[in-house]
């Protein structure tokens, strides 16, 4: 009895700060077991319907648009009586060419969709019983489907803040061998910069948006550029003392905070929602994938970015979001054949 009232007591307590939304029945609106139970037939319907949604899940030649064809059942494809072309449900897209069943696919989408700080692509082929190969290509195709061609500013209040990753040097074993690691010269060349720059919401709903970018060092040219690029002129911008953020006074209205004397004061001045920004951004690194090398650091950086503005979507909700974006998103040129020799290494920010 005396347990039971602790747990009615933590229940009541929870009820009155304000429960999690993870711990909350809005956020489990799709189970993996249902995903898991889809026959073939059914996964191909769930690909067109998704695909083709603006036509009513009816397939549209990805050649020529036209509606006018006919349905080869033995090949589950479809040819154009208008030009001719043979095309799949997936032609066209990041899943063309695919060599497993669909059913794998969506799998993999909702295991991705249901983690809140990352999946590792050998966690996935240890799930699916597939190579690691298959599972790292394509965890990086659905990471490559998140990107948006979002032209538009921040406006309202926003945050800026920058962490560094792949800093870390091994010391070496001997005392005498080491060498003095606060050197550039020492440091890991592959260390970059992850800049985060945030929308803030309304009071008590976090971020609206969050936009995230890859350079050496929080410098003022590189500040300059953001901030001109992808902050409206009349945001007003909350940053710490960092001597890069000194310039912007010019151009913005400026809100600095000392971090070594409070992070937070009366006015709202902070930039706590670029923290939590990297808080899961430094746990999906050292939890999950353990090593972001510096080419695909800003896949990584803005896959964060998605999960962090969708933290208050339910996984059913983000497994469709993101099974729209693969399926209407164009065939990958950087991961269709990787490892048949077809490496391409991003540009990086300067």
């Amino acid at each position: 009895i005396a347990l039971y009232l602790i747990h009615l007591n933590e229940v009541e307590q929870m009820k009155t700060k304000g429960q999690h939304f993870l711990l909350s029945a809005e956020s489990r609106s799709m189970s993996l077991i249902d995903i898991f139970r889809l026959s073939d037939d059914e996964a191909f319907d769930l690909f067109k319907q998704t695909r083709w949604a603006d036509n009513n899940g009816e397939a549209v030649c990805p050649k020529c648009g036209g509606a006018h064809h006919y349905f080869l059942k033995t090949r589950s494809q479809w040819r154009c009586k208008a030009c001719n072309h043979t095309f799949s449900v997936t032609s066209g897209t990041l899943f063309a060419h695919h060599k497993m069943p669909l059913r794998i696919y969506l799998a993999a989408i909702a295991l991705y969709s249901n983690t809140a700080k990352g999946f590792s692509a050998l966690q996935l082929s240890r799930d699916l019983n597939v190579q690691y190969k298959t599972a790292y290509v394509l965890m990086h195709k659905i990471r490559e489907s998140l990107k948006d061609n979002d032209s538009s500013v921040l406006d309202g209040e926003v945050e800026m803040d920058g962490a560094y990753f792949n800093s870390h040097v091994r010391p070496e074993n001997k005392k005498s061998d080491r060498k003095d690691r606060r050197l550039a010269e020492n440091q890991n060349p592959d260390k970059r910069c992850v800049m985060v720059v945030r929308k803030r919401g309304e009071v008590g709903k976090g971020a609206e948006k969050t936009k995230t970018f890859i350079v050496q060092s929080e410098n003022q040219a590189d500040m300059n550029k953001l901030v001109t690029t992808h902050v409206a002129n009349d945001a007003v911008i909350n940053a710490d003392e960092c001597k890069a953020y000194d310039a912007l006074h010019a151009t913005h209205e400026m809100k600095r905070i000392n971090h070594q004397e409070r992070y937070s004061d009366l006015n709202g001045t902070c930039t706590n929602q670029a923290e939590s920004y990297f808080a899961r951004l430094r746990r999906m690194h050292m939890g999950q994938m353990h090593r972001m090398s510096k080419q695909h650091l800003h896949a990584y950086a803005n896959e964060c970015a998605y999960r962090e503005d969708t933290r208050r979507w339910s996984n059913g909700e983000i497994f469709a979001d993101v099974l729209s974006r693969c399926s209407t998103k164009a065939t990958s040129r950087n991961w269709c054949g990787y490892w048949q020799g077809n490496k391409t290494v991003e540009q990086l920010a300067a």
